[in-house]
């Protein structure tokens, strides 16, 4: 039986213990959950554990023998495999060469092709469950997010001697369809006893895939057991230590900031019913059609309201938020904002002018420049009235960073902190804290939520029903049906690129949106 013990494991960044003393065992044929808030400490144990990094104190064993690796090589030689959240495929590359990259069948020097190509085809198969649904030859950079999760989940399977897939997030950006299939293609390689570690924030998947769990909290474990003799309540409490005090917190201080005409609404609970007609629209789009994708999509957005926009992974929710803010074009209908149209001249810089933000759910790739400081980040999409005519003060953009950061409760060291260093939902706090720095009277968030610990999230869907509390307009895209009907007023779906009736969050329930989003209703 593979068993990938580690024990007392400790890990130091500067000031920080990122590590206390941890214990995980993992065993062959199990599925074996890993949790806790972003920070507390998952990511820095994934990365001994696969050879990225080494623990300052502790020790680990694989089978038995001592188990220490000098890199992710000599763990990917050992058998130990890590599939990142961040996906780090080549996107020059074909999908064949990404999947095969570092254990290329060769001889005498030369490539066997053939049988590089025949092995690539089979990991990818056993991903997908069909021939051909991934091109081998199609890049990397081509793919939708969702594919290239499935390829770097193929790459780790397409090594010989894995006996230890360790997953962070796998299914963060994965349609429904993509999950279901992932479960069952886990359950298979959990009968063929490899030993799987499964990071993820959603409840739901680790109820229903997994054996056992380990809570970390504060770099410690805080909580370890079988699933079945546990629930989601159980594992929220052991996450947050028990005390619900700071995500209440993080919700009933959520930024009031005041709107243009309409004024700070008073707070409304959760889907608290429909928005008056006769408030002030500060987005109407008619009929808008994209190059591509929308097919067709008509909405409206009033001062004080949360409209949800549901559907599938690439029904078109990402591009028609990417229109509205002017970073694809419109080919036909218009997008007013506060009253003014414009189509084929519509740029981000005039958006944002306008008054709208955007949160881009690529993070990592669009949201932020990741070296550099907290304060440039949230600083730099209005740079007016940090200094003297011509030049940026930099005192007065730490000044800004701190009344946002304090007023998101984002967790930093300092303004001046590289924004790579943050975990992921304080990096997503000052995403969207850069929307409230340049004023946004119009919010426009994809995915706001994802990746992101289950007390950030409380505290961002707070953030956001304050925001429209303020009299702000959100337009929301998640993927997360939950949320959608916890937070918004109103929802509309798209499928295969068309926007339906926007309706009260009243007329919804999860069944009839997954209806709606596949075509089922």
């Amino acid at each position: 039986m593979t068993t990938l013990v580690a024990r007392g494991l400790q890990k130091t960044f500067g000031a920080t213990l990122a590590l206390r003393g941890v214990d995980l065992e993992v065993r062959s044929g199990e599925i074996h959950a890993l949790m806790g808030e972003n920070g507390a400490g998952k990511s820095t144990l994934m990365s001994i554990l696969s050879g990225s990094a080494q623990a300052d104190a502790g020790s680990m064993a694989f089978d038995g023998s001592p188990y220490r690796p000098n890199g992710p090589r000599e763990a990917r030689h050992e058998g130990v495999l890590l599939v990142h959240q961040e996906l780090s495929l080549c996107g020059h590359m074909t999908v064949g060469e990404n999947v095969m990259l570092g254990i290329e069948p060769a001889r005498f020097g030369f490539l066997r092709r053939e049988e590089m190509r025949a092995k690539a085809a089979k990991a990818i198969r056993a991903v997908t469950g069909a021939e051909g649904s991934i091109s081998l030859d199609a890049r990397a950079a081509d793919l939708s997010p969702a594919d290239r999760q499935l390829v770097e989940i193929a790459r780790a399977l397409a090594v010989p001697q894995c006996r230890v897939l360790l997953l962070d997030e796998p299914t963060s950006s994965l349609a429904a369809g993509d999950v279901d299939r992932l479960f069952v293609l886990l359950r298979e390689l959990k009968r063929r006893s490899l030993a799987i570690v499964y990071i993820s924030h959603f409840l739901e998947e680790i109820m229903r895939v997994c054996d056992v769990y380990t809570v970390l909290r504060d770099g410690q474990v805080a909580a370890k057991g079988a699933i079945a003799e546990t629930d989601a309540k159980k594992l929220v409490l052991a996450m947050s230590g028990g005390d619900r005090a700071g995500t209440e917190e993080g919700a009933a201080q959520a930024p009031q900031v005041t709107g243009g005409g309409g004024g700070a609404a008073p707070f409304r609970d959760a889907g608290a019913g429909t928005v008056s007609g006769t408030r002030e629209p500060v987005l109407v789009v008619e009929d808008v059609t994209g190059t591509v994708k929308p097919a067709s999509a008509s909405l409206t957005v009033h001062r004080g309201e949360i409209v949800g926009i549901a559907g599938l992974l690439g029904a078109g929710r990402t591009e028609l938020l990417r229109m509205i803010f002017g970073l694809d074009p419109v080919v036909r209908g218009t997008i007013k904002v506060a009253g003014s149209v414009a189509m084929s001249g519509a740029s981000p810089a005039k958006r944002i002018a306008q008054g709208v933000g955007f949160l881009s759910e690529d993070r990592k790739g669009e949201g932020l420049l990741l070296g550099m400081s907290i304060a440039d980040n949230l600083t730099m999409s209005r740079l007016s009235g940090l200094g003297p005519k011509g030049f940026v003060s930099e005192g007065a953009q730490h000044a800004s960073a701190k009344k946002w950061t304090d007023l998101l409760k984002v967790r930093h060291r300092d303004a001046g902190q590289p924004v790579r260093d943050l975990s992921g939902g304080n990096q997503q706090k000052i995403a969207l804290a850069r929307l409230l720095h340049q004023g946004a009277d119009l919010f426009l968030l994809d995915e706001p939520t994802r990746g992101v610990d289950i007390n950030s999230k409380t505290q961002i869907e707070g953030h956001i029903r304050a925001l429209a509390a303020s009299g702000k307009a959100v337009l929301l895209v998640s993927s997360h049906l939950p949320d959608l009907i916890a937070v918004c007023d109103r929802i509309g779906v798209m499928y295969r690129g068309r926007l339906g009736e926007i309706r009260p969050v009243s007329a919804w329930t999860e069944h009839t949106l997954l209806a709606a989003a596949t075509g089922a209703n």
